[in-house]
């Protein structure tokens, strides 16, 4: 498993953990039933704390994407495609929605914005 942190991010630690992990999981990168690297282990590795992990892995587990199992560890769920595919779905409304927002603070209008968006798509 790969992980990067920004320490200068505002993006809180232990959401930018739970996005690379989610994106991993909906990309296939890891697979159901894969064992997740130990809570120690990652925080050392990431030179982060314990607890954040477990924030991490806690919240994942409640987005029922991984489950863990007491004195063994964390493990990515199983999940039927059509919930996989709904999870990827809405993640591209959220991007989507944040760019929205975003283009409408700068002053960008609606049809501006449609025009953006079908001249990337003629572009894909």
């Amino acid at each position: 498993m790969h992980v990067i942190i920004n320490n200068s991010s505002m993006i809180p630690v232990y959401e930018q953990l739970m996005e690379q992990i989610r994106q991993q999981i909906m990309l296939g990168e890891l697979q159901p039933d894969e064992g997740l690297p130990s809570v120690r282990g990652l925080a050392n590795e990431l030179r982060i704390s314990a607890l954040t992990v477990k924030k991490a892995y806690d919240r994942l587990e409640e987005e029922g994407l991984v489950v863990t199992v007491h004195g063994k560890g964390t493990y990515v769920a199983q999940t039927d495609t059509g919930m996989a595919a709904e999870a990827r779905r809405k993640a591209v409304e959220d991007e989507l929605s944040l760019v929205v927002s975003k283009a409408k603070l700068a002053g960008i209008s609606d049809d501006e914005i449609r025009e953006i968006l079908e001249m990337i798509l003629e572009e894909e």
